[in-house]
């Protein structure tokens, strides 16, 4: 009796390799993502800050060599960048203990309580919407009563973290100057297996660096100046910790119009309560004229359509992502959310005929 064939023949064989491949190469790489998954947020902040680079790192490599080009790049953002940003964290981190410390002072003051308590029951609704005058002013002093003790103890767990944050620099700054040298090499290579066509790559490939370009560019610059301009009015006004609230205006910029006003209006109501009229009034002014026009004025022009992605999309994004990844989750979750908007539109071009009629693809885009 003559052997017995395989059923499909050679086209059955290969089918079994390609499928063997395809399962080998997934086991491979959950296990190499399970090796390298605590450094993998900084690998990828790696990526974008040598996009953000580059320009710096090809004008320097006209001059001098690929390899001492990227150390000279490497070198310049951590003195410009790096040192100022380490300072000024260090100085926020102070700031913040010391507010909470007088904030409990304060609210511990003689006739304090009732103070609030009267402005309380002034605000129209307030009675509605917060617990009673006396049950409200206390839950706000056992809050900044407690809010020391937690910044002491997380400033106590970021001395114990410390190898573990110089780990994580040392795997970002090495991974960088590795993006520099070789990137556009890297970044062919992984488009090459990503079974898409041309066009469908370079969307992809747009929209991740158009969306970090504006989230830098546009949120975060906005932040900057919006926090360092009414930080500066803070200090000028004496309401403490100027620094720590101008950081905390930085975080809440992302929210559009109203992100500053969280801030400076507690502020200004602060000053009044202290009896400093004359201030209040002028940080009143100064942040509404000044302050709260820096969005409407810097945001159009300074992210334009580039993010592409309408405002509640960059919110919520923006918002999950710190929530997930922590500080630098304002950076990837705004690119996670462009790379899921693309990544259905390009379906919906795929599958156009078998998508119901009416359905083209495109997804609304508003901002």
């Amino acid at each position: 009796m003559s052997a017995r064939s395989a059923p499909d023949g050679p086209q059955g064989a290969l089918r079994f390799q390609q499928a063997f491949l395809l399962a080998l190469a997934l086991g491979i790489s959950i296990l190499f993502f399970l090796v390298i998954r605590r450094f993998l947020l900084a690998v990828l902040l790696a990526a974008v800050f040598a996009g953000l680079a580059y320009p710096l790192y090809g004008w320097l490599h006209e001059r001098t060599g690929s390899r001492r080009a990227g150390a000279l790049t490497l070198i310049l953002l951590l003195v410009a960048v790096g040192l100022p940003v380490a300072g000024f964290l260090t100085l926020v981190a102070t700031e913040a203990v010391q507010v909470s410390q007088g904030a409990e002072a304060w609210f511990q003051e003689e006739g304090r309580a009732a103070q609030v308590r009267d402005l309380v029951e002034r605000v129209p609704l307030a009675n509605r919407l917060l617990p009673e005058g006396g049950e409200f002013v206390e839950q706000v002093r056992e809050a900044a009563s407690r809010t020391g003790p937690m910044l002491m103890g997380a400033l106590a767990a970021a001395a114990r973290g410390t190898f573990s944050f110089f780990l994580q620099l040392f795997v970002l700054c090495y991974a960088l100057f590795y993006f520099l040298v070789d990137g556009p090499a890297i970044l062919r290579k992984i488009l090459q297996y990503i079974p898409l066509d041309s066009g469908q790559k370079e969307e992809l490939l747009e929209r991740f660096v158009s969306v970090t370009r504006a989230t830098l560019r546009g949120s975060l610059l906005i932040g900057l100046i919006q926090g360092g301009v009414a930080g500066l009015a803070f200090w000028v006004a004496g309401v403490p910790g100027p620094a720590f609230w101008g950081t905390v205006m930085v975080v809440l910029s992302i929210i559009p119009a109203i992100g500053a006003g969280l801030i400076w209006i507690p502020a200004v109501i602060y000053l009044f309560l202290t009896g400093n009229v004359v201030a209040g009034i002028g940080l009143l002014i100064w942040c509404a004229v000044v302050v709260s026009t820096i969005d409407n004025m810097l945001r159009p022009r300074l992210i334009g359509r580039d993010a592409r992605m309408s405002d509640l999309m960059i919110l919520v994004s923006t918002l999950g992502g710190i929530i997930l990844f922590g500080a630098v989750g304002f950076i990837v979750g705004p690119i996670v959310a462009a790379l899921f908007v693309t990544v259905w539109h390009i379906y919906g071009e795929a599958f156009r005929g078998w998508l119901p009629e009416g359905i083209d693809g495109t997804v609304s885009e508003g901002q």
